[in-house]
């Protein structure tokens, strides 16, 4: 397998899919014995792979008893992770984190490769000449857009 962030990524994910509560609660220090590393490495992954534009919510509490709270946002028709990431697009949407979004609705079967790609080509900017100086706004409602298209349950 990859480097050590790839393997504490899967070992997480695999954890939470076995779970039926939607979520995970786990000790910082303890996941680092396990996987030989540093508390920071663990803290690493989790604010580089396990972001809510990817479809997870991290709750971190330090210190003694502290512990980390890993949930995984749902997709279903009632449109709760659209909803959550509209609210946090806000008005504007930097184009790593909308590739994130694309790479998180590609993982949850919502869009297909071919659909990804083209999304994130329309939200690249690089379709748009050099006089264009607003492009993370635009990328913001054209994003929601897409959510919202996405959301509606009445398309065939």
């Amino acid at each position: 397998m990859g480097n050590l962030a790839d393997r504490i990524e899967e070992y997480l994910k695999q954890i939470l899919e076995k779970t039926t509560e939607g979520y995970i609660v786990l000790q910082r220090s303890e996941l680092a014995g396990e996987f030989s590393c540093v508390p920071s490495q663990i803290n690493y992954v989790l604010d580089t792979r396990f972001t809510v534009e990817r479809g997870y919510l991290v709750e971190s509490r330090r210190g003694g008893g502290g512990y980390l709270r890993i949930i995984r946002l749902g997709l279903g028709i009632e449109g709760q992770y659209q909803h959550v990431i509209r609210q946090l697009i806000g008005e504007q949407l930097s184009r790593a984190r909308s590739n994130a979004l694309v790479e998180r609705l590609l993982d949850e079967e919502l869009l297909t490769t071919r659909e990804a790609a083209l999304i994130k080509s329309l939200l690249s900017g690089n379709n748009l000449g050099g006089e264009f100086r607003d492009w993370d706004t635009l990328r913001a409602c054209l994003m929601k857009d897409i959510l919202t298209t996405l959301s509606r349950d009445d398309l065939v």
